[in-house]
């Protein structure tokens, strides 16, 4: 028996998976794009991670359909861009290139159905770490790598106590001044190039920190990831933005209505709902 129909919106957008990564959440993502779909898909960078695969080849099954599934959406007709990111800048010498219905680009221009005019980009280029000191940010890579493991371990061990999923580093994120402050100037950077380009807001990825924040007349939405929450966000067909969680499923559970459910969906204005 078929499960129950997907969840259309007007537009989706994810950032951050990091396939070729063991950290990726192919699974989740996976699972969430057979609960959704959209007319058009931006995929906003770090969808591959190419600097991973260059150190060691990591490219399970589940990363693979991954692929095959957003192909698949292709075929049925959703329009799908591929903004390439820092971990897949290998993409950016295919810019205006077609993927089996997937088009590569650097930055694009997205109208909502009211109206809005907002720049998608990954955001690495303004990050002064990734351009200004390489060596820092393959560093900064690493590091990032020993915070994963730290996760894995946590969500094994939440496991066997019987809880549900939780990420230890995005957690940390919100409670290190350093990171914070970060995330901060990010934002702040992010929305300032916004007005620089004349449109009413910003869609990007980056930082793995799902937001909707107003800054003054311009709009900051970050995708989040799909390494540590599991994010994405996504256009009613009113103009309207959410973001929205997939959650955990423990290893072993068949997926299925009862075990997997979107939670902690933020609307346009930045207030927080639970979703039942």
């Amino acid at each position: 028996m078929s499960g129950p129909e997907p969840r259309t919106f007007r537009t989706m957008f994810i950032s951050d998976v990091h396939l070729g990564s063991k950290a990726a959440k192919a699974d989740f993502l996976i699972d969430f794009l057979r609960h959704h779909d959209a007319d058009t898909i931006y995929l906003v960078g770090d969808i591959v991670d190419g600097w991973r695969l260059r150190r060691s080849w990591h490219w399970p099954q589940s990363h693979n359909d991954v692929v095959q599934k957003l192909l698949r959406k292709a075929r049925k007709g959703a329009s799908i861009t591929y903004i390439a990111g820092n971990h897949d800048e290998f993409a950016r010498q295919f810019q205006g290139v077609h993927f089996g219905g997937i088009v590569v680009a650097d930055r694009a221009i997205h109208e909502t159905a009211d109206g809005r005019r907002l720049l998608v980009i990954h955001g690495d280029q303004f990050d002064t770490v990734v351009h200004n000191q390489r060596w820092l940010a393959y560093l900064g890579d690493y590091a990032y790598d020993a915070a994963m493991l730290v996760n894995r371990v946590v969500t094994k061990l939440r496991h066997l106590l019987g809880l549900p999923y939780w990420s230890f580093s995005s957690w940390a994120k919100v409670k290190v001044k350093k990171a914070v402050n970060f995330i901060g100037s990010f934002q702040t950077v992010l929305s300032e190039e916004a007005r620089r380009s004349h449109v009413d807001g910003v869609i990007c990825g980056h930082i793995h920190h799902a937001a909707i924040e107003n800054y003054g007349d311009v709009q900051y939405i970050n995708t989040g990831d799909w390494v540590e929450s599991c994010t994405a966000v996504v256009e009613h067909f009113d103009g309207s933005m959410e973001i929205l969680t997939w959650a955990h499923v423990l290893p072993g559970v068949p997926v299925g209505k009862d075990t997997l459910v979107p939670v902690d969906i933020v609307d346009l204005k930045g207030r927080a709902a639970r979703a039942a």
